[in-house]
């Protein structure tokens, strides 16, 4: 005993420097690179755009349906199915079939934001529409091609790792698109902002001509088997049989938790698209937006991540899903009181950081929530569908922010956002007694 209780230490202190070695493997360190390529455009077709129309003059209800810019990313498993079987000519016999894939959407995304650069918002919003919705198209295939990379190119080990990287890369690209985005649109110009940020497509360039192609045996093998020529056997094993799984293993409950998993961030949704343009109406100076809150709100969407992470280790997850779906609804009243205070940087800072806490915290427990619905048997196909669904309504309803606020003034609109919560919050109450039952039985 005495020499097992000796050995221990080192054998824990071995495992956590296998553990911290896992991130300088070159794989792992280029999911941080690929990350930060898929993370820049969401913000430059999102938040960002809404700010520079806000500065530019354009109204509300126009602004707020930029919103509808974001369902490309809620439909994006529709084509999924063609990333996997299509050949990208030339390229894929240069780059193979993950990887070739990838650099056509990274210069899609770069050409789209330079295009926008060019567009006066005031004369030609129709055609930076059409650009903004181009550049989601192409970064939704690359978020398509990163993940089918990331869990091809690298064993199960590694896959905490790989996630980890992406995810830190993806919010350092925000910071850049929003806060970076907002400094340099108001001390210079915002067509010199889409057209740096173009530029900065060249990390995910440069990161995807030097990384290699999964190897083939590790590429998915079930969709290579049927073409989508074949269109009733396609259709049945990439959309109909993952529905149906579900559907069986859920029963009675399933269609409430469609419901839950549709409607549990919808009240941040409606908000969030509408976030810029309220700080800049309340007036806040891009500058101060920058560096009060989106800098603020990075730190503090990591700490609300980290607290969602230990919260679901430490209680489980159907506690800490009622809890986010509560906080979510609830930071409405902050941002309700900063548009009756008006421009107060500590006040900003303080609701801008309650909101960042809250979707950090919210996002972490919503994917342990969805990561233990999905069958192994469907894992990509059902995560994708679940991910779209959650998107969706709020991205629909989102469009309408602007002319909510058109119509009612900014605190009645965040009523408004705050009553969109109320339903996940029963239906994650629901989702508690599912747990308790599922223990008891």
């Amino acid at each position: 005993m005495n020499q097992l209780s000796h050995q221990r230490p080192k054998d824990t202190l071995e495992k956590w420097r296998e553990a911290v070695a896992v991130y300088r493997e070159p794989r792992v360190a280029a999911m941080l690179f690929l990350g930060f390529s898929a993370g820049l455009p969401f913000a430059l077709v999102a938040g960002t755009l809404a700010a520079w129309l806000t500065v530019a003059g354009v109204s509300m209800t126009e602004v707020g349906m930029f919103a509808w810019v974001g369902i490309l990313y809620a439909f994006k498993f529709l084509w999924a199915p063609l990333v996997d079987q299509v050949k990208v000519p030339v390229l894929w016999g240069l780059l193979g079939r993950r990887r070739s894939w990838m650099l056509l959407a990274q210069l899609g995304i770069a050409a789209a934001l330079l295009g926008m650069a060019f567009v006066d918002p005031t004369a030609q919003l129709m055609l930076l529409a059409g650009l903004a919705v181009f550049a989601a198209f192409a970064s939704a295939t690359q978020d398509i091609v990163i993940d089918a990379w990331r869990i091809e190119a690298a064993p199960s080990t590694q896959q905490g790792a790989m996630a980890a990287a992406y995810q830190l890369g993806y919010r350092v690209a925000l910071l850049v698109a929003t806060a970076g985005a907002l400094l340099i649109g108001d001390q210079y110009s915002w067509p010199l902002v889409y057209q740096l940020m173009a530029a900065l497509m060249g990390v995910g360039i440069v990161t995807n001509l030097l990384i290699s192609e999964p190897e083939p045996e590790n590429q998915t093998a079930k969709m290579t088997e049927t073409t989508i020529w074949e269109t009733r056997t396609w259709f049945e094993e990439a959309i109909v049989q993952p529905f149906v799984d579900f559907f069986e293993r859920n029963g009675k409950n399933a269609l409430l938790i469609l419901l839950f998993i549709g409607i549990y961030r919808i009240s941040d949704m409606v908000l969030g698209v509408m976030a810029n343009p309220f700080y800049l109406e309340v007036g806040f100076s891009p500058s101060e937006i920058a560096f009060s809150a989106k800098t603020v709100g990075f730190a503090a969407t990591i700490g609300g991540a980290i607290m969602g992470g230990v919260a679901v280790m430490r209680f489980g997850v159907s506690g800490p899903l009622f809890f986010g779906a509560v906080i979510l609804a609830l930071t409405n009243f902050a941002f309700a009181g900063l548009a009756l205070a008006g421009p107060s940087i500590p006040l900003l800072i303080v609701t801008n950081g309650a909101d960042s806490i809250a979707q950090g915290f919210t996002s972490t427990v919503f994917i342990a929530y969805l990561s233990g619905l999905t069958n192994v048997s469907y894992t990509a196909t059902q995560y994708a569908l679940f991910t779209s669904l959650m998107v969706l309504p709020g991205k629909i309803l989102g469009g309408f922010s602007g002319a909510v606020v058109d119509s009612v003034g900014w605190v009645t609109f965040f009523g408004y956002a705050f009553l969109m919560g109320l339903p996940a919050i029963w239906l994650a109450s629901r989702v508690n007694i599912w747990f308790a039952q599922e223990k008891g039985g």
